[in-house]
């Protein structure tokens, strides 16, 4: 089962989505406008796969 949230990009602040797929407990929040994604586990809250262009990370 999967559900569906509307929420503001936390990269950009336009609209984006938020996919939290029960089957497989993950979470899956992607914007359209800035090609933002993050899936994480929504058990452990470890992240899984991560893209957000425009932030960087530090060493």
């Amino acid at each position: 089962m999967q559900t569906v949230q509307n929420i503001y990009c936390p990269n950009c602040g336009s609209h984006a989505e938020r996919y939290y797929i029960s089957d497989s407990q993950l979470t899956r929040t992607q914007c359209p406008s800035c090609d933002y994604l993050m899936i994480s586990c929504t058990r452990t809250g470890k992240v899984i796969e991560a893209y957000a262009p425009g932030i960087y990370a530090h060493r």
